[in-house]
């Protein structure tokens, strides 16, 4: 049963995606706002197709702060991505550059507001990922980063990207990180997703202007605060 519910989301998820990037164009002519309400239109497809195909659910624990704040979450699958646009209310995420330069979808990507980054960690692409979070900030958006860089495997906890850090200087917000278990359920790199219940915890905010080593060492607690041995997972 999961393999055939994993070959039903597949079959309609991401057909459904290619028609949503497409289509994204026309939105785009009526301006930035509405091409974002488009974005959040195929996060919730997505939510649908998570919820009566797959059998996947989402849980969220604590309260959404009230104005712009830096969200740091825990990053295990693809679920997170797309449903985080809906649990935090459009927020301008920060998106590692590869995806950002996807034909078409880069493309759409960036006219609606997302923040490439360059793992490389050059600094001309460092100020280039500030500048565009202040301006996200400017137009009381909050911003979401996965700070440890990339998806893990339930358990896995490494270290902080130096992003993060750079971000939070910056931007003088207070973070909110983000814990959460879609790996147990949504493994990352296998086509089979288990139904279930993902667990998304928002911290209490942190605020800004802390010492580099306690803002990390606090974030990188609080979004692993979930975290059970991988072994433990399907």
């Amino acid at each position: 049963m999961v393999a055939l519910r994993s070959t039903l989301f597949a079959l309609l998820f991401y057909p459904g995606t290619v028609i949503a990037v497409l289509s994204a164009f026309v939105s785009a002519l009526f301006g930035n706002a509405a091409l974002r309400r488009h974005a959040l239109g195929w996060a919730v497809f997505h939510r649908w197709c998570a919820r009566w195909i797959l059998g996947i659910r989402t849980r969220v624990e604590g309260r959404l702060p009230p104005g712009p704040h830096l969200y740091a979450a825990k990053h295990q699958s693809m679920y997170e991505t797309l449903e985080l646009l809906l649990v935090l209310d459009d927020p301008a995420v920060v998106l590692k550059r590869e995806l950002a330069d996807i034909p078409l979808f880069g493309r759409i990507a960036k006219m609606a507001g997302v923040i490439p980054v360059d793992r490389a960690g050059s600094a001309k692409a460092l100020r280039r990922m500030m500048r565009a979070a202040a301006a996200a900030r400017d137009e009381q958006r909050s911003i979401l980063i996965f700070p440890e860089g990339t998806r893990v495997h339930p358990g896995e906890q490494p270290p902080l990207q130096p992003g993060f850090a750079g971000l939070y200087k910056q931007l003088g917000l207070a973070v909110v990180p983000i814990a959460l278990d879609s790996g147990l359920i949504w493994p990352r790199n296998s086509f089979r997703k288990h139904p279930g219940i993902v667990t998304i915890r928002l911290g209490e905010p942190i605020p800004p202007s802390l010492p580099r080593a306690e803002i990390e060492n606090r974030v990188h607690a609080a979004i692993n605060a979930l975290e059970r041995p991988r072994n433990e997972s399907f």
